[in-house]
């Protein structure tokens, strides 16, 4: 690069806030992103770009290995589960404090997750604590969580962001905006500071020395972290490359054999890493609740080329409900899906009596085979929803697109404004996803699709109180076949987690819980 490059380089990224970090003598770290969230409220955001920075602002009980399967300790110590799976006690640590150096105890565990599970929150993502019966302090450092009925994935999802332990006096005092204008939790960092669309800083937390067992130093060893919001992919990954900031789990996917090649940048995979990219359908609405029209489409969609054209091969075309490395994958579900077929698409709407029209758009009783879909706009959405528009035109279906900012999108996703939607979401388990999405009593979001069926409910429950890891396999199998020969959803594809990071910074191992590329942000640390 020459001078005049770097000048000019340099003079574009300080337009953004992206000082030179080379430049000061006790610079914070940089970490780009995309999107911002719409809040950081742990039980009222299900966004990922919420989730990465609260697992650095707060803590769980339990923390998750980076297989992306194993339980470790964290908050909790040690635990035990009853024998009917119902009751689980928890041993908490002693040493524990919040940012603004508080001691935690038991009692501000159980306020965290009764705040999450309590129907005047209204958190989307309630039912990810299970059937609860109760939740008690026993003592200052011991917590029982009681169940109504078994619940097989608890402790993978007690992992999770929602279930962060929150300092109540703060959240009384800020109410709807705890979150927004402040937050304290016991996080290896501490909020400082939130501006919209553009930055959020942290500061590190001075008491914290408690991380989980996966990593080496149980301290954070940076004073303050950065997350800068740059959604244009050739300035962020400009910004890389000139080391104008130091980590992103977000580059643009046709750059990441080109960072490969730069010295002294680092690019890594999260090979067990599970982000799924799908196409949903509001089964309520005049053409979407068509079963005709959701099975042509599936079958007029290129997913294959999406995945070539779109990520650049960095990614997996999704041809089932649920990827195939998930546990509790159903083989047989995936043979159902519908192939690519334009040809067939065409004849499902002809023997469906959805005839073409003068303008080439398809009609049934005086019905346009038209229909609104909502997304947030990122790198790949557009894009994506551009190819699916015109794949659904050559078969005679008219899909408007309409993508939204991630700080409103969320916001226009619990309307009920439109016909369909695109999202992409992170799991674990057929039972956190199945459950997630697709239970009756979880619409009108997360389950967007107002999909209610009696025999869904009936094997989701049983999948989630089964004790039997055999039995409960069987019920999700079962649940991914009837579901995928309902087409109530279009998978598109299995996204890949890269972390590129800049010779500035030391310790960076790819996670990917919830899409959180760094979880914790532990074992970091600065050169210089």
């Amino acid at each position: 690069m020459t001078m005049l490059a770097r000048t000019a380089l340099a003079a574009g990224l300080s337009l953004l806030g992206l000082v030179p970090a080379l430049a000061q003598t006790k610079a914070p770290l940089t970490i780009l992103r995309v999107i911002d969230a719409d809040r950081y409220d742990p039980v009222r955001s299900t966004a990922t770009s919420a989730s990465e920075v609260l697992f650095m602002l707060a803590d769980t009980l339990v923390s998750l290995d980076f297989d992306m399967k194993t339980v470790k300790p964290l908050l909790a110590k040690s635990w035990t589960a009853s024998a009917d799976g119902r009751t689980y006690t928890f041993d908490l640590r002693q040493d524990v404090k919040f940012c603004d150096g508080r001691p935690m105890t038991a009692e501000d565990v159980v306020y965290s997750l009764k705040r999450w599970i309590d129907p005047a929150t209204r958190s989307p993502v309630a039912s990810r604590a299970g059937k609860v019966k109760d939740i008690r302090a026993t003592d200052d450092h011991t917590v029982v969580y009681e169940l109504q009925e078994p619940f097989s994935d608890l402790l993978y999802q007690l992992t999770q962001s929602f279930g962060s332990v929150v300092d109540k006096n703060t959240v009384e005092k800020l109410g709807q905006n705890f979150g927004v204008q402040g937050f304290n939790a016991t996080g290896p960092y501490c909020w400082v500071s939130w501006t919209p669309r553009q930055d959020l800083v942290l500061k590190k937390n001075p008491h914290y020395n408690w991380g989980p067992p996966i990593y080496k130093n149980p301290k954070p060893e940076i004073d303050q972290i950065i997350w800068k919001v740059v959604p244009e992919a050739n300035t962020l990954m400009a910004a890389m490359q000139a080391r104008q900031a130091d980590i992103t789990y977000y580059p643009p996917l046709f750059s990441i054999d080109t960072m490969q090649r730069v010295p002294g940048l680092k690019v890594q995979q999260q090979k067990d890493y599970i982000y799924d990219v799908f196409f949903a359908f509001r089964v309520n609405k005049p053409v979407s609740s068509d079963p005709a029209i959701r099975r042509a489409a599936n079958m007029a969609v290129n997913k294959d080329a999406i995945v070539k054209a779109i990520y650049f091969g960095r990614g997996t075309p999704l041809h089932s409900l649920l990827s195939p490395t998930v546990l509790d994958y159903d083989a047989k579900a995936a043979a159902m899906m519908p192939a690519f077929d334009p040809a067939g698409a065409a004849k499902v709407l002809d023997e469906a009596g959805w005839t073409p029209g003068p303008d080439g758009i398809r009609v049934k009783d005086g019905q346009k085979a038209t229909f609104v879909v909502y997304g947030i706009r990122d790198d790949q959405n557009p894009r994506i929803s551009e190819a699916m528009q015109a794949d659904l035109r050559k078969v005679g279906i008219d899909m408007r697109i309409q993508l939204w900012d991630a700080t409103v999108a969320w916001g226009k996703l619990a309307t009920q404004e439109f016909d369909a939607f695109m999202l992409s979401y992170p799991y674990g388990t057929a039972t956190e996803a199945l459950n997630l999405y697709f239970k009756s009593t979880q619409a009108p979001t997360p389950n967007r699709m107002n999909w209610k069926d009696e025999k869904t409910d009936q094997l989701i429950d049983a999948a989630a109180t089964a004790t039997d890891p055999a039995k409960r396999k069987e019920a999700n199998a079962e649940t991914q076949r009837l579901l995928t020969a309902a087409n109530v959803w279009i998978p598109l594809v299995t996204r890949q987690m890269w972390v590129v990071s800049g010779d500035r910074v030391e310790g960076v191992r790819p996670h990917g819980l919830y899409g959180a590329g760094l979880y914790k942000g532990l074992d970091l640390s600065l050169k210089r």
